[in-house]
Order: structure tokens, then sequence, then C-alpha cells
């Protein structure tokens, strides 16, 4: 049954530049972190970094990621953690997977191990299986608006508004 614990699967969108990586990322760090993400720990430099064991990142080399890397990726997202509750693999570019792949997933995230969180991350929803799709919480990431980022960089950034403008429309 689904009750209202953790969700093992999570479905990150938004168009390029929206920073959905990021946030699954930050995500990842929010679960192994004593304090919940608080950004500088030991947990959460070795996820910033890339080092963290119970951290999987898949970055899909090429345009399509195929059913062998998939179950080898499953095999090694069923293993348990070493250092704390959870083993999270932080899938980049998922909608890459081919559809053997997609189906393979599919499986995994339909019947998770207890301790094993997948994050995916795609540019749009429809970019994935609608049978994927539907067993992730999703997390909808939109690109700042140009205003945004040109406040961003021109207060915290200081560079000077005009140049902010030119730099957020690029």
């Amino acid at each position: 049954g689904r009750g209202a614990g953790m969700t093992h699967a999570w479905l990150f969108t938004g168009p390029p530049g929206s920073g959905r990586e990021e946030a699954a990322r930050a995500f990842a760090a929010a679960l192994f972190c004593p304090d919940q993400g608080c950004g500088h720990c030991d947990m959460c430099h070795q996820v910033a970094v890339g080092s963290h064991p119970d951290l999987e990142t898949v970055r899909p080399q090429g345009l399509s990621y195929g059913i062998k890397d998939t179950r080898q990726l499953i095999l090694r997202a069923a293993g348990a953690p070493t250092l704390g509750r959870w083993r999270v693999v932080l899938f980049e570019d998922a909608d890459r997977a081919t559809e053997g792949a997609s189906n393979a997933l599919l499986k995994a995230i339909e019947e998770p191990p207890p301790r094993t969180v997948w994050l995916l991350c795609a540019p749009a929803p429809d970019d994935m299986m609608i049978t994927i799709r539907s067993r992730c919480r999703q997390v909808t990431l939109v690109t700042p608006p140009t205003a945004a980022v040109a406040h961003v960089l021109a207060t915290r950034e200081n560079v000077p508004p005009a140049t902010a403008e030119f730099a957020a429309r690029e």
C-alpha cells in the first residue's frame, strides 16, 4: 500500500537552465544530511563534490541510455546504503532512456527496495513514459524570468544592471 511515508521516485522537470539537476542534488543532500540539507556538513559536501558513497549520479553519454546500462544501474541501486538510511540514484536526462531501458526502470521504481530513492530529471513530464510519470512525485522547475536573473546578478554578483539584463537574456 501507499501510505503517507517517503516517496521513492521523484521526477524533476524543467527546461535547460531551470536548475532541475541542482534541485535534485539538493534533495539528495537533504536526505543524507542530519540537518535536512544544511549545505556545509560532511554529507552535504560529499554530495556537492560527487563523492557520497550512497549517491549514484547517472549522466547519459550520447543521445540514448540503453537497457544494459539501466539493468546494471538498477542492481547498484538495490544495494544497501553504506552510511545512512538511503541509497539515492540521481538520473540526469532520464528522458534519454530507450524504450527497453524505460521498461526496466519502471519495474525498478514500481517495487523499489525500501531504502532506495530514485531522482529522475527530464525537460518535461511528457518526455517520460506515462507509467513512470504516474509513479513519481513531480517537482516542476521553471526557468527564472530575465528580470529575476538580472536582479540576482546585480545584487549578489555586483554586476552593473545593464550588463546583468544583457547577460540574463543569453
